[in-house]
């Protein structure tokens, strides 16, 4: 690809961790300020965690691996073990802008 999208919009919050997570998981919020390795809806995307807590992306353009290939363009994902996945049935919508089905990593726009 002949653009780069890092640092669209890119929000980070720290929070606490519940479980094993490592950076580039996709995380969802299990109680005030605490988050964990998602398994079905996400709220953002892992990118550092140290001492019990993860530094989280929410907002802008994130890399993430997949394990069901999402479409470009608007479409639904949902995480599971680690990655993203389209899920049209139980899934939140995304913009996917591009997909690297060599590394099997798709970037989106949370």
């Amino acid at each position: 690809m002949n653009v780069c999208f890092n640092g669209y919009g890119e929000n980070v919050l720290t929070f606490e961790t519940n479980g094993e997570i490592a950076a580039g998981d996709p995380v969802m919020i299990t109680g005030n300020g605490v988050v964990q390795k998602a398994n079905g809806d996400f709220c953002g995307i892992c990118v550092s965690v140290r001492n019990g807590f993860a530094s989280v992306q929410l907002d802008g353009f994130a890399r993430v691996g997949y394990s069901v290939l999402p479409e470009v363009g608007f479409c639904k994902l949902s995480a599971e073990a680690g990655k993203i996945k389209a899920d049209n049935s139980n899934g939140r919508e995304f913009l996917v802008v591009d997909v690297d089905t060599a590394a099997q990593t798709a970037g989106i726009i949370l």
